[in-house]
């Protein structure tokens, strides 16, 4: 028996936030009650959910009421569910799974031997597969995944260096705390960034060892909000970075992300039909990120705007 067995199971709390989940909350936490690594503890941390959600969640303590804890709150977002659950988890390791996605039943055996083979490590973060939508079984990122390390340039320089899917030793949240209950949307971008500047140290496992599900309703599936909020967490942490090489990383990307951000707002305008703000954002975005395309495409919205919308609407059928 490799070594690692011999030693005592080190207990994983999951925390999973849910808020009006009722027809997934059940695969999601069926998917963590049949994980070959069996010493965790899932805790559903209900958002004030108006649907029948705490009822799932209730049939779920039921069946393992030793494993399972729920709690019932008002609805305050993602993170303030998530701090809830921290605040009851017993666990060494702290382990972060949303109520509408999946894990393999080897998922956290994976993670955990990754904690085994590199105990200098405090976050392990995942992999996995789209679940539902056009992308249906496609990787969420790279197998294997060619990108450099996970330090806190590549955390700013890309804001999928680490996946939603993470685990992480209780120290993490002993020195930096939980997540910001400000951020509803990108607060897991900002707690890799605190956790970063702290000093914690980041390993990857790029098996697809989950499934990730991008619903029309969620808060990710809003590139403008979350753009936004990826620039405030950027501006809001900046005065940490004040005498750290990696704050001309951090500048450079938020001019990126504002960039971005105009870019989404005119494709909104245009797929909405409306003119003046499709005109204010292409105007915008040429003076963050000139080129003749944007030019050319702004100078249309202002003065010939149906010939624009058709090229747009060709483009998106065309892909």
């Amino acid at each position: 028996m490799p070594a690692a067995s011999k030693r005592r199971m080190a207990c994983v709390s999951v925390l999973m936030p849910a808020y009006n989940v009722e027809r997934y909350l059940a695969d999601a936490a069926a998917s963590v009650l049949r994980q070959t690594y069996a010493e965790l503890e899932l805790i559903i941390a209900d958002d004030g959910s108006s649907d029948g959600t705490p009822a799932v969640a209730e049939r779920i303590r039921a069946v393992d009421p030793d494993r399972v804890r729920v709690l019932r709150l008002q609805n305050r977002g993602p993170s303030a569910a998530r701090n809830a659950a921290l605040r009851l988890a017993r666990g060494e390791f702290l382990a972060l799974l949303d109520s509408d996605d999946m894990w393999e039943p080897q998922f956290l055996a994976a993670q955990m031997a990754a904690f085994d083979a590199h105990p200098q490590v405090d976050l392990v973060t995942g992999n996995g597969r789209y679940l539902g939508g056009p992308f249906h079984g496609q990787l969420v990122r790279p197998w294997p995944d060619a990108r450099p390390p996970i330090s806190l340039s590549t955390i700013i320089s890309d804001q999928e260096a680490v996946f939603v899917m993470t685990v992480f030793r209780r120290r993490v949240v002993e020195s930096i705390g939980g997540f910001d209950e400000r951020l509803r949307g990108n607060e897991d971008f900002d707690y890799w960034l605190r956790a970063a500047l702290a000093g914690f140290r980041f390993w990857r496992n790029s098996e697809p060892l989950s499934w990730y599900r991008r619903r029309a309703d969620s808060l990710s599936s809003d590139g403008v909000r979350m753009l936004r909020g990826a620039i405030q967490v950027c501006l809001d942490r900046r005065p940490l970075f004040a005498s750290r090489p990696e704050r001309e990383v951090l500048d450079r990307q938020v001019e990126y992300y504002r960039a971005e951000l105009e870019a989404e707002l005119a494709r909104q305008a245009l797929a909405e039909g409306n003119a003046t703000a499709g005109a204010a954002a292409l105007e915008a975005l040429q003076r963050c990120r000139p080129s003749w395309r944007t030019a050319v495409a702004a100078h249309l919205a202002r003065h010939a705007w149906p010939v624009l919308s058709t090229l747009y609407q060709m483009k998106r059928a065309y892909r």
